[in-house]
């Protein structure tokens, strides 16, 4: 039986500069990302950078996720190769990696995700849900196309390595982290700190103007809009964590009014 690559929605739509809403998801079940997936959400972030994800539940929230409209994105914890490869071969077309501080970082990377004789990746062939067991047939000549890497810049020297970085071939996306800038910066626990703010609007701009979509995590609407009209494209919303801690906290205030 022959499959037909599935094709990367997500890549497309912030090529096309269409606004893309997500969520991150950190309670790491596949029952909990099904549900997310039924909410309208455009995109939602498995993240295995700070929520408890290991290899086999990522999968297992990837396979949960794919009968619904919305585009799965996976966080890895760094840069590691071998991970990169792992996550590729279970079926993620789109990764964000954190903590990118250099165009020779963002080189590297981008190896991970090619093939040889562009970059480094192993080849799994039947063994990888990505080719569904061999089924897709052109895997091999469609997977570029069809993956989409967005580099997290959140430090000092990302940002100050910011052209070079965006500027790397096989880079498709720029994503700006307020919280770790902010703390880089001196204003730890204060992400919506002016000068954060600052730096951030500059950068979105920056990338924007280099040809790159560019995203960032921001909690208010009105903040959300500032950003778009600078360029950004797609933006993280909200976490499935701090949806059911509030929706938890708010039904039981209504119960407790006495």
């Amino acid at each position: 039986m022959s499959l037909p690559m599935t094709k990367n929605i997500f890549k497309q739509s912030i090529q096309a500069n269409k606004k893309q809403l997500g969520a991150f998801m950190a309670l790491a079940d596949s029952t909990a990302a099904e549900l997310m997936a039924t909410t309208g959400f455009d995109w939602l972030l498995i993240d295995a950078e700070h929520g408890p994800n290991d290899i086999k539940n990522i999968m297992h929230q990837l396979q949960a996720m794919s009968a619904y409209d919305v585009n799965s994105v996976v966080r890895l914890q760094d840069h590691n190769v071998g991970d990169i490869k792992r996550v590729l071969d279970i079926g993620a077309q789109t990764l964000l990696i954190p903590m990118v501080d250099s165009a020779e970082q963002a080189k590297q990377i981008v190896d991970a995700v090619r093939y040889a004789p562009k970059g480094v990746r192993g080849m799994g062939g039947a063994l990888t849900r990505a080719t569904r067991w061999g089924s897709i047939k052109d895997y091999l000549q469609q997977a570029d196309d069809n993956i989409c890497l967005v580099l997290q810049l959140e430090s000092k020297e990302g940002i100050a390595d910011l052209d070079a970085i965006t500027q790397v071939d096989g880079v498709d996306a720029v994503f700006i982290g307020p919280a770790d800038l902010a703390a880089a910066m001196g204003y730890i626990g204060q992400p919506g700190h002016p000068e954060v703010c600052k730096v951030v609007e500059r950068s979105i701009k920056r990338v924007h103007e280099l040809g790159k979509p560019v995203g960032v995590y921001c909690g208010d609407p009105e903040q959300a809009e500032r950003y778009q009209q600078m360029g950004a494209s797609f933006f993280l919303i909200g976490a499935d964590t701090l949806l059911l801690k509030a929706a938890a906290g708010s039904l039981l205030d209504r119960f407790n009014k006495d």
